[in-house]
């Protein structure tokens, strides 16, 4: 039995779902697959000094994580790895030792500096391939040392091949397959929910994240009510902001949905503001996505290129959002042509992919690259 070695990070929720659903998936098709998370990697406390200095940037200073990401993600020039790559080294060498895997699948931009540096100094005999999970691959995706990349849309598979000559392919995003079979039917709750609440409103789903990340939702959700629309907001896990929420008028507040791809399926649009696990879920589930002001640094890029891609819309104020929400909300083929766009991504099973090299990958090193090919 093939083993699979899969390193995410607890950076929000994204990274863990789609950790997650891959390792579902391998298990399907007969490997052993194993999670472990990057930040535990770490030197005891590093981890979760970093998951805590991100989060309250991101949140309270974007202003500061904006000019970290443009000197350390978005710059070509520095480094092949980040400092932090040789402090998780030994820990993942202790890990691999004991759980002896065939392929090593990062799934999170530090973890694929881990193995992209090992790899190059030859302390890791594993193959890797690397899950990139955004739609803008900035510099901290990218290691020459690592075999293969595995990304979520052509163009940033060309991104990758471009930069650092490595093999890249795009089987798409990792997204449960429920999201694509859910249906509006009467078992639907959501569906029900929806229409007592709003009555003859459209619902609008404003997604914040796993930690409730947003700018502007008073605004926001008040443009959308005096405009006829239902605004439906996803606050995550953070409590404040749902409480904060549930007191403004015309507005339905949600905490953390289990059953996120029938709420997807009732709905009419999706606000999203970072182009994250969120928004993929909602092209899997033929939900259009418009982005609007999207959170700094990496989410800003990855709105506007989504947008730029054809699979989302991009809103850069009240009124270009009330335009956008306008055309998305009906029937049309401007808003049928995105909805196929966003649905075209899903062209292949990233899954397959590591079946393909797992079963080839040994010590062999680099030549294990040449047993993963296009579909």
């Amino acid at each position: 039995m093939d083993r699979v070695l899969i390193i995410d990070a607890d950076m929000g929720a994204g990274h863990a779902a789609v950790a997650a659903e891959l390792a579902a998936r391998l298990r399907e098709r007969g490997h052993e697959a194993r999670r472990v998370d990057v930040l535990d990697l770490l030197p005891s406390g590093v981890g979760s000094a970093l998951r805590g200095f991100y989060r309250a940037a991101v949140r309270r200073a974007p202003w500061l994580y904006d000019g970290i990401y443009a000197a350390f993600f978005r710059s070509e020039h520095g480094p092949e790895s980040t400092a932090l790559a040789a402090l998780a080294a030994r820990r993942l060498s202790e890990t691999v030792d004991e759980y002896r895997p065939n392929v090593i699948v990062p799934v999170f931009h530090l973890a694929a500096q881990v193995t992209g540096r090992m790899r190059a100094l030859g302390e890791l005999s594993v193959a890797t391939a690397v899950m990139v999970t955004d739609f803008a691959v900035h510099r901290q995706w990218l290691h020459p040392g690592n075999d293969v990349y595995l990304c979520i849309s052509a163009d940033a598979a060309e991104q990758v091949r471009a930069r650092i000559g490595r093999p890249a392919y795009a089987p798409g995003p990792i997204v449960p397959e429920k999201f694509r079979q859910a249906a509006v039917t009467e078992e639907n709750r959501w569906v029900r929910v929806l229409r007592h609440v709003g009555e003859e409103r459209i619902p609008v789903l404003i997604s914040t994240g796993s930690w409730g990340v947003a700018r502007g939702l008073p605004e926001t959700t008040d443009a959308l009510y005096r405009n006829g629309y239902l605004p439906v907001v996803l606050c995550g896990r953070d409590q404040r902001i749902q409480a904060q929420m549930e007191h403004l008028p015309g507005v339905l507040s949600c905490g953390w949905v289990e059953d996120i791809e029938a709420l997807m399926v009732a709905a009419a649009v999706l606000i999203d503001n970072a182009a994250g696990q969120t928004a993929v879920q909602a092209l899997a589930a033929g939900l259009p996505v418009v982005g609007y002001r999207p959170i700094a640094g990496h989410g800003r890029e990855g709105v506007l290129r989504m947008a730029h891609l054809g699979v989302s819309a991009y809103a850069g104020s009240h009124a270009e959002l009330l335009d956008s929400l306008a055309w998305l909300t009906r029937p049309g083929e401007k808003r049928d042509r995105q909805v196929r766009a966003g649905r075209a991504l899903f062209a292949g099973n990233a899954a397959e992919e590591i079946h393909r090299l797992a079963g080839k990958a040994s010590a062999e090193g680099p030549a294990a690259e040449t047993a993963v090919h296009r579909k």
